[in-house]
């Protein structure tokens, strides 16, 4: 697991800056300035206006977004997922990275994001690795899965998930071979008219905070090349197939999304 510290914030061309981090918790100031550190952001000494920020409480870290009219606190929360979990098995997304019996597999959620299909996938006795580009969501997912690790009704599933901080892009061919990979999980942000709901409102969150959704082709092809079996792409049932060359071996059909299965070099 890397444990580099993640590279400084930036704005870039489309993505707001994150304005820093915040406590207004005395009880949790260093670990705030350290995590602030740790990150690459400012700490600020109180919440900041018309911006977007994270907070640290103690709930937990949460990104906020203090412009008005803007949605609640975005946060790598795992235990609404408790009720659901279980019966998955034989659901969409269990079809599609070939959960089949006992078999435990080794999958990469090359895309984690929250964290939250990595979790189901957890749930269901998968280890999952997972890989998160951003350093700011990364934080988010890392704080949510330490309080799943203290909670007993989610620290079974929580142990089987391992995290990483870095670009998929140049982590997939080794990571993949050094675990033995069977399943490349990837679940891209969705174009913008395909969400709605509780999908929609974390879009809106992460698309202030990092900007339109570039293609995720290319990491399509490196997952196809690297070890594993099979590649699993999360879709919206009505946004367009991910690659514009590559046809999947099958598609698995959701309710609201569906899965583009393609078989692996090891299949």
């Amino acid at each position: 697991m890397n444990t580099d510290p993640p590279p400084s914030i930036t704005s870039g061309d489309k993505a707001p800056t994150l304005a820093g981090l915040y406590s207004d918790e005395p009880a949790l100031a260093q670990r705030a300035a350290e995590l602030a550190v740790r990150i690459g952001t400012r700490l600020l000494a109180t919440k900041p206006t018309a911006a977007l920020a994270l907070r640290l409480d103690d709930d937990g870290l949460a990104l906020i977004d203090t412009r008005p009219g803007a949605p609640g606190p975005l946060q790598a929360d795992f235990r609404p997922l408790l009720r659901r979990s279980g019966s998955l098995r034989n659901e969409a997304i269990a079809r599609a990275v070939g959960l089949r019996g006992n078999r435990q597999l080794q999958i990469i959620d090359a895309t984690a994001g929250l964290g939250r299909d990595a979790f189901v996938l957890a749930s269901l006795g998968a280890q999952v690795h997972l890989i998160e580009r951003s350093p700011i969501i990364y934080a988010l997912l890392h704080d949510g899965h330490a309080r799943a690790l203290q909670d007993p009704a989610l620290a079974d599933t929580a142990a089987r998930m391992t995290l990483q901080q870095g670009d998929a892009l140049g982590l997939l061919p080794d990571i993949s071979e050094q675990l033995q990979t069977d399943v490349i999980y990837l679940d891209p942000m969705y174009p913008e008219a395909s969400t709605k709901g509780q999908v929609k409102k974390d879009m809106q969150f992460l698309r202030a905070l990092l900007g339109p959704a570039s293609s995720a082709e290319p990491l399509l092809h490196v997952a196809l090349t690297s070890h594993c079996q099979r590649v699993a792409v999360k879709r919206p049932n009505r946004a367009a197939a991910l690659s514009t060359t590559l046809v999947p071996n099958h598609t698995i059909q959701g309710r609201h999304t569906r899965f583009e299965v393609y078989l692996g070099p090891r299949a």
